[in-house]
């Protein structure tokens, strides 16, 4: 009873402080490190011990598995010189850069000790850049590496730290420190592939969405354990299964099966990695605690802690601009200054630090301390680079993501699947078929398609578009149904499960319904095709130039009708109207003339499309 209600408590202080940091914008790893600290001191709390395997078995391979499920292959291997470069070069860098001021601020310390909190502070939080780096609206492309560093950083890290132990007890060879990456690199690939594809094979096979999403849990744990028995990376075979099974899954389950597996994620990882936050600020009575018996006086011990998280900070700072002047060299790390200063900066650290110190022998010389500065270290970083984060993105401009070009991306996306799914309903109909049906269908593809166009040029259209008129009619249809369902709930005249059923599919049309964020540009700039969207055709080559000074559609001001976005034509400039008008002009107009690319004639836009060739460019 007595650990049920400890459990009960955190979760509770957790959601409380978590709840509170978001309402004032704060940031909730130091909100609620502060409030484990606070409550560290009060009379009567549970004395808290953060278990080391508990974290580096229990905690850790979720959120790794977590974060590798939504992260993407393509991505990882587009960027995959900047990310070896941090989650490797920059952790072996500053293992030796703080081990080395390690051993000059503590006296008699010796050198593997002084490597081993170099290993130990090494690699930052796997969850707080990222979040920050999201929240603040950096360049995807730096979220990208800064997602890829935190996913491969720990197995580095942990590899490092193991053989500084094995050298504080005696010699090392560098072929045998070679020989240990290399054996945890190789085995944990492995065994991560093996658990991946194994897994994937198994979900194909699993119909039912609990029995799936319970074998999910199951997986990281799986992929951990025989790794690290056969002296694998734990960590890294974690990582890699989950990546498999991320690119795998899209083609494994059915839409019920992977909503209710995201949902299921996003609550673990939720509760998860803020719970070891506050976890980590129940510690600091223990540490404290444990310093007590150190020789070395109290300035002594601030200084050696000032020292620590000052070379921490300094070596990732020193190792990101020097990988950027060395760009001649490595062409793949092509980031302006601007970009490396923000990745320099996001070195927050988090629970996989606290844990590791926490390994360290308990006859390691000034164990105390050293785990001092690695709590020091941690609540340091997320105080300090943490909270000035946005700050420094907002100062350096970095550019935001831009929500037209997403608009535009996914615009052209649901463009083709919606014409791939005509095609393959004109490949499979046949003569008995009621046409009604063919019809329903078709419009149903338009309208995704449609609706999906509509939301460029939002924030100059001045009436609302179909898609957002229909949101709002049937959002106000579905609310008089559910009072329906209720009424006959409430009354008892329909059996409980068909009214679950019938909740259920009233719920999935809501979610469809949700609207997306609308498109908004605070620059002027032309909202232009992305590259990676972007298709190209001799039509799209050689477009034409033609311009126009009408502010309407021009057919549809002759007919009296209205239009939602305009289209004007490269090859003669007149001005119609989109797809998503009633009258759909633009068409028309290609459809009498062949004239082949229009150009968008809203404010701030200069996509084109090729009705040919059926191209955005």
């Amino acid at each position: 009873m007595q650990l049920a209600t400890q459990i009960i408590g955190l979760v509770v202080a957790v959601l409380v402080v978590t709840g509170i940091a978001r309402r004032f914008d704060w940031s909730p790893p130091l909100c609620l490190i502060i409030a484990g600290v606070a409550a560290s001191f009060v009379p009567g709390v549970p004395a808290y011990e953060l278990d080391p395997e508990l974290v580096l078995v229990g905690l850790l391979p979720p959120l790794l598995y977590s974060s590798a499920l939504r992260t993407s292959l393509v991505e990882i291997r587009a960027n995959r010189t900047p990310i070896a470069l941090l989650s490797v070069g920059l952790v072996v860098f500053t293992t030796f850069a703080v081990g080395l001021v390690t051993w000059l601020v503590i006296p008699g310390l010796p050198l593997a000790a002084g490597f081993a909190l170099g290993a130990v502070v090494a690699p930052p939080d796997a969850v707080a850049a990222s979040a920050v780096a999201r929240r603040v609206g950096m360049p995807r492309q730096i979220v990208r590496v800064l997602e890829g560093e935190s996913l491969l950083n720990d197995a580095a890290a942990l590899v490092a730290l193991r053989t500084a132990i094995a050298a504080i007890a005696g010699s090392v060879a560098m072929w045998e420190v070679g020989l240990d990456f290399l054996v945890a690199a190789v085995g944990g690939v492995a065994v991560g592939l093996a658990i991946g594809w194994a897994a994937v094979l198994l979900r194909r096979r699993l119909l039912d969405s609990v029995l799936d999403t319970a074998w999910s849990f199951v997986v990281p744990f799986v992929a951990y354990l025989p790794a690290e028995a056969i002296h694998g990376s734990g960590v890294l075979a974690v990582v890699v299964s989950g990546l498999v099974l991320g690119q795998q899954t899209p083609r494994l389950l059915s839409g019920p099966s992977r909503l209710a597996s995201r949902i299921n994620w996003r609550t673990v990882q939720f509760l998860l990695e803020n719970l070891v936050f506050l976890l980590i600020g129940l510690q600091l009575r223990r540490i404290l605690g444990e310093v007590a018996d150190s020789s070395l006086s109290a300035w002594a011990i601030v200084g050696i802690c000032a020292a620590v998280l000052a070379a921490t900070i300094v070596s990732r700072i020193v190792w990101v601009f020097a990988s950027a002047l060395a760009r001649n060299l490595l062409p793949a790390w092509v980031y302006p200054w601007r970009f490396s200063a923000a990745i320099a900066w996001a070195g927050m650290r988090g629970v996989v630090t606290l844990a590791a110190a926490f390994v360290l022998p308990a006859d390691t010389p000034e164990r105390g301390v050293l785990v001092l500065s690695a709590f020091v270290v941690v609540a340091g970083t997320l105080a300090l680079q943490g909270t000035t984060l946005p700050r420094l993105v907002r100062r350096l401009d970095l550019p935001a993501p831009d929500p037209g070009e997403d608009a535009l991306q996914q615009a052209a996306l649901l463009h083709d699947m919606t014409q791939a799914g005509l095609e393959r309903l004109k490949e499979i109909r046949t003569d008995d078929d009621p046409p009604d049906v063919i019809a329903r269908l078709e419009d149903k593809q338009a309208y995704r398609s449609d609706s999906a166009w509509e939301r460029l040029g939002f924030a100059s259209s001045l009436q609302e578009t179909p898609s957002a008129a229909y949101r709002r009619l049937r959002s106000e249809m579905l609310a008089a149904e559910r009072e329906v369902l209720l009424t006959a709930r409430d009354r008892g005249t329909v059996d409980d499960e068909v009214l679950r059923h019938v909740l259920d599919t009233l719920d999935i049309e809501e979610s469809m319904l949700e609207p997306h964020d609308e498109p908004t540009r605070a620059t002027a700039a032309d909202l232009r095709t992305p590259a990676n969207t972007a298709g190209q055709c001799a039509h799209l080559a050689d477009p034409g130039d033609a311009e126009s000074t009408v502010e309407g559609c021009e057919d549809c001001l002759r007919e009296g009708t209205t239009w939602v976005h305009l289209r004007l034509c490269l090859t003669c400039g007149h001005v119609a109207c989109c797809d998503s008008s009633p009258r759909r002009h633009a068409t028309r107009h290609y459809h009498e003339t062949g004239h082949p690319v229009i150009r968008s004639y809203e404010p701030g836009e200069d996509w084109r499309w090729c009705y040919v060739d059926r191209l955005v460019g």
